[in-house]
Formats: structure tokens, sequence, C-alpha cells
């Protein structure tokens, strides 16, 4: 009789891939196949898909029009890598930005190509900022995360992050985020007071960078009339103003930008995750004309002329943003995500973070945050934590799952925290 051994198939990653990896350490299955908010394993298990590629899957695994749209263009063998050459593809993605994105907003903006993740459209702005200020330091804030390249590194909070470097990051001064000392302290004031001091240290800045809502840093979300307040600042001391709507922005938190509505006019913008609409790298760094002065070259990369995700950005901008139905989807969906998380903070004397449809439940600890996700994970629910200390369970569902679906996950989420805050209680006593 032979025996046959069975080998798991996920040994090869043990074997051959880098320990650097961290997300298959929380959810430990294969998964082969993904439509709309659903994920499935290789066994079939389907599970529902509250973390979207963190905000990179907006609008749900596979849509089939960005699908249809992207077969169609591989079919008539469109050009798939063409640097930053003149395609049609590339044409397409901009008219289809500019009629249904800018002209709405009346908002005129060069679009620069980076390499295809938002760390590099981040680079791109702080080397453009400092170019034309000629200065070098860049304020960022405490709990921001910007990328883990050296440059967005250095205006990245995240100590686990930065530790990675093993060098110096320098070129960046951190202020405090809007509620960073709580509700009494306005810490927009503090960083005036600084940079109206001669002697406080602290160099006139190039640029100011901020996220409008924290996803990394714990769901932190900034008010308007501090944002307003920032901006206002970084005119009155020459920096440029950067707002990072990567994982913010396209649709998550409210209008197209994380930004709408608040009557903030970014000198530079970056993009990506949801931008290309399908998953696939794109991003961008969005330049107010008159400070668009790069010499040709001077920051570019091989993969910035990604054209099958021209293609899916276009059809993404053209179904979900060529009028106001999806963003009033979006709204209703985002007051139903508040109110169930609302509750369930509520019954465990714990609180909401957040915005939109980027909203969270600080659990109190990493502990209590890790149990959650794992319950979860074993009920077909993925979802993971940000924050500090990994204390906050981050809801980041795609902005197209059903109400339904929506529902069912929250019922899983609910009753995780039941589960894991029931423990609590009985080890409290």
């Amino acid at each position: 009789m032979t025996l046959t051994k069975t080998i798991s198939p996920l040994a090869t990653f043990d074997r051959v891939e880098s320990r650097v990896r961290s997300y298959s350490r929380s959810f430990p299955k294969m998964f082969d196949k993904a439509v709309g908010a659903t994920i499935y394993d290789t066994n079939g298990k389907p599970y529902t898909d509250f973390l979207a590629g963190c905000s990179t899957l907006n609008y749900g695994h596979n849509d089939r029009d960005l699908k249809a749209a992207l077969i169609e263009y591989i079919s008539a063998d469109g050009i798939a890598h063409g640097l930053d050459m003149f395609t049609d593809a590339k044409e397409h993605f901009l008219a289809s930005f500019e009629e249904h994105i800018l002209k709405p907003r009346d908002m005129k903006y060069h679009v620069q190509f980076t390499g295809p993740t938002g760390a590099n459209a981040v680079e791109a702005a702080l080397k453009l900022a400092r170019k034309v200020t000629g200065r070098t330091n860049v304020i960022s804030f405490t709990n921001g995360f910007h990328g883990v390249t050296l440059g967005a590194l250095a205006a990245t909070g995240n100590g686990k992050h930065r530790q990675g470097a093993s060098t110096p990051l320098s070129g960046v001064t951190r202020a405090a985020f809007d509620g960073y000392y709580g509700p009494d302290i306005n810490t927009a004031d503090l960083l005036e007071r600084q940079l109206s001091d001669p002697s406080s240290g602290v160099d006139a800045p190039a640029a100011i960078i901020v996220e409008t809502v924290q996803g990394e840093g714990g769901l932190n979300a900034a008010s308007a009339a501090w944002l307003r307040q920032i901006e206002a600042i970084a005119r009155k001391h020459g920096a440029l103003f950067i707002i990072d709507d990567i994982q913010a922005g396209c649709g998550r938190t409210s209008g197209f930008f994380s930004f709408d509505g608040m009557g903030l006019s970014p000198d530079l913008i970056t993009m990506a995750k949801s931008l290309s609409g399908m998953g696939l790298p794109l991003a961008v760094t969005l330049i107010k004309p008159e400070h668009d002065i790069w010499k040709p070259a001077e920051h570019n990369g091989t993969f910035r002329g990604n054209n099958h995700a021209f293609i899916t950005a276009a059809a993404a901008i053209e179904k979900f943003w060529s009028n106001d139905r999806f963003a009033t989807e979006v709204a209703g969906k985002a007051d139903y995500l508040a109110d169930r998380l609302g509750a369930i903070a509520e019954e465990h004397d714990l609180s909401v973070k957040g915005r939109g449809m980027m909203l969270g439940v600080d659990a109190g600890s990493s502990e209590h945050a890790a149990a959650i996700c794992k319950t979860c994970f074993a009920n077909g629910l993925i979802i993971e934590t940000s924050g500090s200390f990994d204390e906050i369970v981050k809801v980041l569902a795609p902005l197209t799952i059903s109400r339904q679906q929506l529902a069912a996950g929250l019922d899983t989420l609910e009753a995780a925290f039941e589960s894991a805050m029931g423990t609590r209680r009985a080890a409290a006593e």
C-alpha cells in the first residue's frame, strides 16, 4: 500500500516568498476568485471582503463593465505598455477625468503619471514642492501614512514602517493632527505659532502634506475648518498645500475627492489605489499648472504608462461619476454603516472613528482588535486593523456592496465584538 503525502499549497509561500508579507499572515488561505464584495478560497468558501485591497477596490472585484472594457481593449491588441507616449487609452482617461471630475468642480490641474504606487505619487509631490519653493523642509502630521519609499516614509509617522528604513529619515517636521491633544486644543494654532516664531527651530516649509482621514493612522478624521486653517497657514508661509487622497479618495469618504465641498484648493493632490477602478496599478499627482515646472524626465518611472489601467479608470469614471447617483447611494450606505457601528460601540462602551465608508470601531487594544478580526475571518468576513497600536477594527467594504451583504457582514462583526468583549468582561470579573 502506498501512502500519498499531502503537502499544503501554502508551503510554497513559506519556502520561496519573503517574510515581509503581511496580510497573508492574517488570512492564511489560498484565494482564487472574487466577484463584487465576495472573495473565494480554493475550496469554494466565500468571504465577504471588508478590506477591499485596502481601499483599492472601491468598485468591488471584477466589475462587469470595467472587465468588459479591458477585455475588449486587450482583444483588439491595444497598447499595454507605452512609457509616457501618447496613446488612445491615455487620451480617453485624461478626457474622462477632465470632463467628469475636474470640470464639475472647476478644478484646473495637470495630471502627472508617476510610478504605479501611491508612494511614487507622494515622492513626486514632495520633490516638486521642494523644486518650486527652493526649500527642503516638509510638514507632515502625527499618525500620517504616505508610503514606505524613503522620501514618503520620512513623512510617515508609523514607527514599525520607519524602523524598516534602517537609515535616518530627514527633511520632515512632524506637527500634531487635528484632535491629537484632545478636543480643547487647536493643533493648527500650535503649528501657526511655531512657523511664525523665528526661534521655534522649525525651518520654513516647502510643503504641508495631510490626509483628510488618516487610514493607517487610526481613522482620524480632520474637520473641514481645521483643514481650511492648515491650507491658510501654508499660503501665509509660502508652502505648497498637499492633500494625500490615496486611501480616502475615489468616493471612500464623500464625493470623488475626500475634500469635496470643504472649500479647499490644494496645490498638489496625490491619488492611487481605486483610481484605476479595478485594482490595476495606477498613481497620479495632480498639479496646479503654475507649479508644473518639471523638466522632461526629471521624475519618471518605467510603468507610468499602464494603458490597461487607463482603460478601466476611464470606464469607472464614466460609470460611477458621470452623475450624482452613485455618490448618493454611497452616502446612504455610509449612514447605515455609521448607525450599525455606533450601536456596536455603544454596547461595549467604545467609540467610532472615521468618515463616510471609511469607518471603524476603537476596540480598546490591539489584542481585542486582533481577536475580533480573527473571529470574523473564521466566520467568512475579511477585515483588518489600523491605528498606532492596531486597536481600530476598520471597515473598508467596497462602495458597490449591496445593502443586504453589508448588513450580513456587520452581523458577523457584531457577533465577533460580542465574543471578544464578553471574554474581556469575564476576565475582568
